[in-house]
């Protein structure tokens, strides 16, 4: 990895003078930060031994994975946002600074209740006190964007009311402003930038920060997850309250439960914990594969499990959406994983990756994630880590110059968290036989889906004319055959060039025998007597010698050279 020498932190810093004064703290406090790290070995590459170190113990780091979550928290939101986008990229850290990252929480300070309150009525146009029969003032959850308060409408029914932060849309929006400018200038003085992809890791953290900061995004996000997920007995998604959500407020239904990994041994054994992590993993499989809308943070924070021996998904901030296209390829790419069948996963990658095909070593690749995808064979729950095998093959992918598409990264973050959670309630679970069973009944649900799509209209459509105009164009080309009349048009070349280089070689084939038949008679002729010579030499003989030896050479410096022009053109 290319290292920031002084030159190029003086050339930031003039690149920094540059900005609007009134930002100029917010580049050098994020300049100051940068400096700090990137010339350390934490983001070094040169060692690949770095990125298979599995703890901090195995390393002697200049600055610790808890050192960069301070520095991150002391930065502000944004970067603990910034941070925690980090934490899905094993390409660029060592796996000591991913976990420390995984595990990046923001301790912010509540806001008052005036403030809410003051909020509340701005966004909904009514009192706290009108809309609701009771409200807890203090919050339940605090965190940057904004807190989570309990609450009892007037019907009786709990529910839980997220309030964002006054003023942090233009905080985040402000930081940003700056990363956004900094990654760009990042990226055309820094290779290592550009390989990155720098300035992608920003857009999708702003993509991500202003679609959680739209609470009636996210709003509609849990109405469209619950209807998907309406077939799961032990998957619970929230209501939401339409009358009480704005783009700063959303109310829905209490999440009446406790998080998922902080379920004591007795609670963990008085639970159905096959048929929970059976519906989790069936459950994401569809989000992914078959809707093509999937919760993409499902981290235990977000998880919980209900009274009712229910796993609630809450926070439906960061939505992740696949195509038709993509939703086929990872259908494909969990068949072979579910298979170990390291071949068939690395035709998968190499058919919706980007890379150079003569400068790539595909062969390479495929060895790599073969023995990466084998080492889960036969595995359980406790031991399997597939999200984190998906993280690793993009890892492989970057050090082959091979660019796999960003859906493949949120793939691979969901699969992270989840493997916890199910290992967490079933260690001993037999991961790979439920999806190997389930991906079969999506398949079915897929060829449903296709069956109902207007795709399928088309194409009958165009099986009907095909079968009307077939008895015509078959008796066309029977008549054809039998009058000797049939031909077949191939454009696979360019015949006019064709012909033309062939004119050019029997032209030159031809002009060869006659400069040959020129000094041959140029040579006989030496020995017939004539009073006309040149120095000494008859002098018909040497004027025909000189004549076929200039064609000679013109016709040499025209294969040596002219042709060698055209070639290149």
């Amino acid at each position: 990895m290319d290292k920031w020498n002084k030159f190029d932190i003086f050339k930031i810093q003039i690149l920094l003078m540059s900005i609007l004064p009134e930002k100029y703290d917010k580049y050098i406090r994020f300049f100051r930060f940068v400096h700090k790290y990137w010339n350390t070995d934490i983001f070094s590459e040169s060692d690949e031994q770095l990125q298979d170190i599995e703890t901090q113990e195995d390393y002697d780091w200049d600055h610790s994975p808890q050192e960069l979550v301070n520095d991150l928290k002391e930065m502000g939101p944004t970067y603990i946002k910034l941070g925690q986008l980090l934490s899905t990229r094993p390409d660029m850290l060592p796996q000591p600074y991913l976990d420390a990252l995984a595990n990046l929480q923001d301790d912010v300070d509540s806001v008052s209740y005036e403030e809410v309150e003051q909020l509340f009525r701005e966004e909904i146009g009514d009192r706290i006190s009108k809309a609701f029969k009771s409200f807890n003032p203090e919050p339940m959850a605090s965190a940057s964007i904004g807190q989570v308060h309990e609450a009892v409408l007037h019907s009786g029914e709990k529910v839980a009311v997220k309030i964002q932060r006054p003023g942090i849309r233009k905080h985040f929006v402000e930081d940003l402003e700056t990363l956004m400018t900094l990654s760009e200038k990042a990226e055309k003085h820094s290779e290592t930038a550009r390989k990155f992809s720098l300035n992608s890791i920003i857009e999708e953290l702003q993509y991500i920060l202003l679609q959680e900061l739209d609470y009636q995004k996210e709003a509609q996000n849990l109405k469209v997850l619950k209807e998907n997920m309406k077939e799961f007995n032990y998957i619970y998604v929230p209501g939401i309250i339409p009358s009480y959500c704005s783009q700063r407020v959303l109310t829905m239904e209490f999440v009446d439960g406790q998080k998922v990994t902080s379920l004591s041994p007795f609670q963990l054994d008085s639970i159905p914990k096959k048929e929970i992590v059976d519906d989790l993993i069936k459950g994401y499989l569809k989000q992914i594969i078959v809707d093509g809308f999937a919760h993409a943070d499902p981290h235990p924070g977000n998880v919980h499990i209900t009274k009712d021996h229910k796993l609630g998904l809450m926070d439906l901030g960061m939505v992740a959406r696949f195509d038709d296209e993509m939703q086929e390829n990872i259908l494909r790419l969990m068949i072979g994983l579910g298979n170990n069948d390291g071949n068939q996963v690395t035709d998968v990658l190499l058919s919706f990756s980007k890379y150079d095909e003569k400068n790539t070593d595909t062969d390479n690749f495929r060895r790599k994630v073969t023995r990466q995808i084998q080492e889960n064979q036969y595995s359980h729950a406790k031991d399997l880590k597939t999200g984190r095998a998906i993280l690793d093959i993009n890892k492989i992918a970057i050090h082959q110059n091979i660019q796999l598409p960003v859906e493949l990264t949120i793939l691979g973050k969901i699969l992270l968290n989840m493997d916890q959670i199910i290992a967490f309630l079933s260690p001993e679970h037999q991961l790979q036989e439920t999806v190997k069973n389930y991906i079969e009944h999506l398949m079915r649900e897929r060829m449903v889906k296709d069956l109902k799509s207007g795709h399928v209209l088309e194409t009958l459509l165009e099986s009907k004319e095909l079968a009307e105009n077939m008895p015509k164009r078959l008796n066309r080309i029977t008549e054809n055959l039998a009058d000797n009349k049939f031909k077949i048009s191939v454009d696979a070349i360019d015949e006019r060039r064709f012909i033309l280089a062939l004119q050019k070689v029997a032209n030159r084939i031809t002009t060869g025998l006659v400069v040959a038949a020129l000094i041959l008679g140029a040579a006989l002729m030496m020995r017939v007597p004539t009073e006309w010579t040149i120095i000494g030499y008859p002098g018909l003989a040497i004027l025909l010698f000189i004549f076929a030896a200039s064609i000679g050479f013109y016709l040499v410096y025209q294969i040596l050279f002219k042709d060698e022009e055209e070639k290149h053109e």
